[in-house]
């Protein structure tokens, strides 16, 4: 079997599991074969007309030989979930799948880790590179030279200049602004709309123009 056209996996049951399986169905040329949640979250036997399966009986039902999985939250506990979900995934002994849009723009060689999901029109200028686990999700524009970290979350309409670097555990909020040669620390939240023109410290918040980090707060916890 070609591995690249194996049935896939959508982890998660709510919104952001059904645009992702949409999307790879419409446009990835994969076929969803089931939906998996943990057993507490496991409502009904179907989800979108798709198998539900409990994520403690999956390997039963559709083993890793046969099935890669995508995880398909959001940033819940700053992408915490998200990152705990995929290494036991790949203890398991899943491949974890990836997707780029065929809408974005980005360059050939762009190197593609496990569980990056790009949406469409999002923009990856030159040199921009990846950790596992990114989203980046539709309108967002990735400066030349940039460094995007594992297990963070891109929103729509985020722009960054060249050179910035985000680090790992990272949410960047909606149609927030990153400037040029900026570092963004791990486990930093950027909220909607800051415009960021100094590095952040790590497990901070930050909103506002220009962003300044909130007293005595922290970003979610993602243990």
């Amino acid at each position: 079997m070609n591995n690249e056209r194996r049935p896939l996996v959508i982890f998660g049951g709510g919104t952001f599991a059904s645009l992702a399986a949409h999307c790879v169905t419409h446009d990835g040329q994969r076929t969803v074969a089931a939906f998996t949640v943990d057993a507490a979250y496991a409502r009904s036997e179907t989800y979108e007309g798709l198998p539900l399966v409990a994520f403690e009986t999956l390997i039963h039902q559709c083993p890793p030989e046969t099935h890669d999985i995508l995880v398909a939250v959001g940033y819940s506990r700053m992408n915490g979930l998200r990152h705990e979900r995929c290494d036991q995934t790949i203890a398991m002994g899943y491949r974890l799948a990836s997707w780029v849009s065929s809408r974005a723009c980005v360059w050939p060689d762009l190197p593609v880790g496990r569980n990056v999901i790009i949406f469409e029109q999002a923009i990856l200028q030159s040199y921009v590179r990846l950790g596992d686990d990114v989203i980046v999700r539709s309108g967002a524009n990735i400066g030349h030279h940039s460094r995007v970290g594992s297990h963070t979350f891109v929103a729509t309409g985020v722009v960054t200049g060249g050179n910035v670097t985000i680090g790992e555990h990272c949410f960047i909020g909606l149609g927030a602004v990153l400037r040029d040669g900026i570092t963004i620390a791990d486990r930093s939240f950027i909220g909607a709309g800051a415009v960021v023109v100094a590095d952040t410290e790590a497990d901070g918040v930050y909103v506002g123009s220009p962003a300044r980090r909130l007293p005595n707060k922290r970003s979610l916890d993602i243990t």
